[in-house]
């Protein structure tokens, strides 16, 4: 009886979903088109028929936007997981083999918690090809692309304006507070925190806000590594912007209940170098893939 059911769903092609993604990404069905080297009306179609699949209405439209549905929003997901899926599964067969060192720049946070499980699943697809990874902040990170001491980074960034080309957005994340679970650091006057250096986007969000809101604050602890940050919060010693998928069980997230103004997102950012080496596009595709995929906890999890 499953099998029967199952045989009498629609099949839903990739192509479709690569423009649906595209849209959703770029808010616009022409922009959409340009990147998935279709027509408006080719690219218009090809959601209409999505839509009579799915039976359901998948973007708002009026003369100036395009938004995901509720509906849209939960197909999303599962269209990004299957073209990630779909680009290991091809890679894996049709690239050829992959030698020689790529060199990696990643900011701490991502490097210690991300980097593991997507480099393992990388390395399964290309046994014969090493990564080189240098974890620093984002913008000596940058630098170092530019001057070919790395060939690509990721890296944090606040402003879409400062992240032109070759870099590009893979990534956004909720950035918030944390302090440690019935903790009491964020009753104290001044309020202590545990940043990083001055570098550190997250560090310049949080002294922003907490300055525009009036609330007195003090650099309580500080360390370049995000396990300093943990540390500090363990011991309740002070609170610490960091990201959302940073946030552990024994910790809790703080907000405008406790006095703290919202910080709002942040962006993670993708750099390649000039001229790519085919190795180098691969790590680099497969990063971009990942990420889109936005299922952290997954990805954290597959690494534990």
């Amino acid at each position: 009886m499953t099998s029967q059911i199952a045989s009498s769903l629609p099949t839903l092609e990739l192509d479709i979903l690569k423009t649906f993604v595209a849209i959703a990404d770029t808010g616009n069905f022409t922009t959409a088109a340009e990147r998935v080297f279709r027509t408006p009306s080719a690219v218009s179609m090809q959601i209409k028929k999505l839509e009579e699949q799915l039976g359901v209405s998948l973007f708002r439209r009026d003369a100036r936007s395009v938004a995901l549905t509720h509906h849209g929003e939960v197909l999303l997901g599962y269209a990004r997981r299957m073209l990630a899926m779909n680009y290991e599964v091809v890679s894996r067969f049709v690239t050829p083999e992959m030698a020689g060192v790529v060199r990696l720049g990643s900011p701490d946070d991502i490097g210690t918690l991300m980097l593991p499980a997507i480099l393992r699943h990388f390395g399964e697809m290309f046994p014969s090809l090493a990564v080189d990874v240098t974890i620093d902040n984002s913008v000596p990170l940058k630098k170092a692309v530019a001057e070919g001491k790395l060939d690509l980074t990721l890296f944090n960034f606040l402003d879409p304006s400062i992240s032109p080309n070759p870099a590009e957005r893979v990534m956004t994340e909720q950035l918030v507070w944390v302090g440690k679970r019935n903790g009491r650091a964020h009753l104290r006057d001044p309020l202590p925190l545990s940043v990083w250096d001055e570098g550190c986007v997250w560090r310049k969000r949080a002294i922003e806000e907490l300055t525009r809101s009036g609330r007195p604050f003090r650099v309580a602890y500080f360390c370049g590594h995000h396990m300093g940050q943990l540390a500090a919060i363990d011991a309740d010693l002070a609170i610490a912007p960091l990201a959302r998928f940073m946030v552990q069980p024994d910790m809790t997230v703080l907000g405008e209940a406790e006095g703290l103004p919202n910080m709002g997102h942040y962006d993670i950012g993708l750099a390649v170098c000039d001229e790519p080496s085919a190795p180098v596009k691969a790590v680099a595709d497969y990063i971009r893939m990942t990420l889109a995929d936005r299922g952290l906890e997954r990805l954290m999890a597959s690494a534990a």
